[in-house]
């Protein structure tokens, strides 16, 4: 399937739409509009609304240019970790998918700085999210961007640089996703396995960093091992380690719900999925009373469990029950743990983790925090 579609190519021309200073997920989908986020091309009408009302009038003049518009800022994706703040912004400037409404994927984001949760978001909806000096860049301007020898050029002229990371990025793209992927990869190589064939050569390995003579791992790096079935896991590595605790909370459960849809799944994989009600149980919309009496049931047919309006905060009840060293992940603030470890994800990558169980991970540094 993946070789069946186009790979990504030498060079993309693009015309930028650029958003000085920093852009975070609250601008791209209001937290005021939660209500409205599973119905991407509704939530999409409020982004930027308050920072610039008139961006998206903006976009749609400068795709007349004959271009796809990339998005373009000095920092992005700062804030929660709403995919709904990166499926607005694919609806204006990704492409259709076949057979899929209301939905898109592709587009090209480039940022001096790119928050590491909206990177994995946007890799994650095939689209290609670059880091590079933007300070030559602005509104208007038509750029070609060659992905493969990391460079931008304007009017013929090299004007910012940068490297591909991770090294995966081209087959997540031609892939639809990060997931699509991964998934992917892994039907691939237990095909291969029952029929006795060997390891394919068909995707690009992740870049690991080089093993270290006699230095030990820090506690983090040991939970995410234990995870993979390692003794530990170093900065920089590729990682698909089993996640025992999956939360997911109300603003982002309906998107959650949907992403569980796609992927057919009809139970979970995950030891403990939690769904909770902690933001619309007090002052509730009418959407938000639809979603308190539906979605529970969807998520206990899979094997999770909800709460009931009015229950109380997911921090609270996952607490009580993470078991040390497992790692687990949840929408947002909503994955935080006294004990074991945790990583925040987009609702796609919450509803992955959800049904297979496990999770991609670029281990990040361990940081040292002496009170």
């Amino acid at each position: 399937m993946v070789l069946s579609k186009e790979p990504l190519p030498e060079k993309i021309t693009v015309t930028v739409f650029k958003v000085p200073g920093e852009t975070n997920t609250d601008d791209l989908s209001p937290a005021r509009e939660a209500s409205t986020r599973s119905d991407i091309p509704l939530h999409a009408l409020s982004m930027l609304q308050a920072k610039m009302p008139d961006a998206i009038q903006k976009i749609q003049e400068l795709k007349k240019k004959g271009h796809p518009v990339a998005f373009v800022g000095d920092v992005v994706g700062t804030g929660s970790s709403r995919k709904s703040a990166t499926n607005s912004l694919m609806w204006w400037i990704g492409e259709d998918i076949p057979y899929v409404p209301n939905k898109r994927r592709g587009g090209v984001v480039i940022g001096g700085v790119i928050a590491p949760i909206f990177f994995n978001t946007w890799e994650d909806s095939g689209g290609l999210p670059v880091i590079a000096d933007v300070s030559k860049l602005e509104t208007g301007d038509v750029i070609d961007i060659y992905p493969y020898e990391g460079k931008i050029v304007k009017n013929g002229e090299v004007v910012a640089t940068f490297e591909l990371k991770p090294n995966t990025l081209p087959d997540e793209v031609r892939a639809g996703g990060r997931i699509p992927l991964i998934i992917g990869r892994n039907l691939t190589r237990k095909a291969r396995e029952a029929l006795g064939m060997p390891e394919e050569q068909i995707f690009i390995r992740p870049e690991q960093p080089p093993e270290k003579e006699g230095v030990g791992y820090t506690l983090a790096q040991k939970m995410v091992g234990r995870a993979c079935g390692m003794e530990g896991v170093r900065p920089g590595m590729y990682v698909e380690p089993q996640v025992l605790t999956v939360g997911s909370q109300d603003t982002t459960g309906a998107m959650t719900r949907d992403e569980i849809k796609e992927l057919a799944a009809l139970s979970f994989g995950a030891d403990l999925v939690m769904q909770s009600f902690c933001h619309t149980a007090a002052y509730p919309k009418p959407a938000d009373v639809k979603l308190q009496l539906t979605l529970p049931q969807f998520i206990i047919k899979r094997g999770g469990v909800s709460l009931r309006p009015g229950d109380g905060v997911i921090h609270s009840w996952l607490n009580r029950m993470v078991l040390p060293d497992t790692v687990g992940t949840g929408a947002d603030s909503h994955t935080r743990f006294p004990i074991g470890i945790s990583f925040p994800a987009g609702s796609g990558l919450v509803a992955f983790a959800a049904v297979t169980g496990t999770m991609p991970l670029n281990m990040p540094e361990s940081v040292l925090v002496r009170f």
